[in-house]
Order: structure tokens, then sequence, then C-alpha cells
């Protein structure tokens, strides 16, 4: 599907051979919204690869027991004001 998608097809075009093997919908075609979403996960994964890979660490330490600890926060000037603005408004 990536490749084709790549090469220029649109998901309409590319919607048709895409089958599902099993389960209750077993071989019947994906519908255009799955694909989409597939296709939107897939860029995710590929512009934040550490924050995939962080949650894996974190959902294997829960697995084992362990209770990771609060991500860091990190806040820009815009946020710091926000933040500020939230605190002093009644």
């Amino acid at each position: 599907m990536l490749r084709r998608r790549a090469g220029g097809e649109s998901v309409e075009q590319i919607q048709p051979d895409l089958v599902i093997l099993t389960g209750k919908r077993k071989g019947l075609n994906r519908s255009v919204a799955c694909i989409y979403r597939t296709l939107a996960e897939h860029a995710k994964r590929e512009v934040y690869p550490e924050a995939v890979e962080q949650a894996h660490a974190d959902f294997a330490a829960l697995q084992v027991g362990e209770v990771p600890g609060p991500a860091p926060l990190y806040l820009t000037a815009r946020h710091a004001d926000r933040r500020e603005l939230l605190v002093i408004s009644p």
C-alpha cells in the first residue's frame, strides 16, 4: 500500500485490492477510512520515532510492574505565557 501510494495512486484506486484475510469480515475490502487511518498512523510513527519508542518502553515497564516517572515537561515562551494567564485569571 505504501509503495503504491508513493507511486501516486489514490486511496480509492488502492482500496479494491486490499482484502481482509481473517475474522468476521474475511474476504471483504478494507474501507477507505481504514486505509487513511493506517497511512496517518504510519506517518506519525515516521515523524515521532522517539515518542513511539518511549511509549513501548513505558508499556514494557508497566507490564513488569515498574511505574515510569512523569515525562519531562517542556514549555515554550508562548505556553508559559498561557500558563501564567490561566493561573492569574480568576
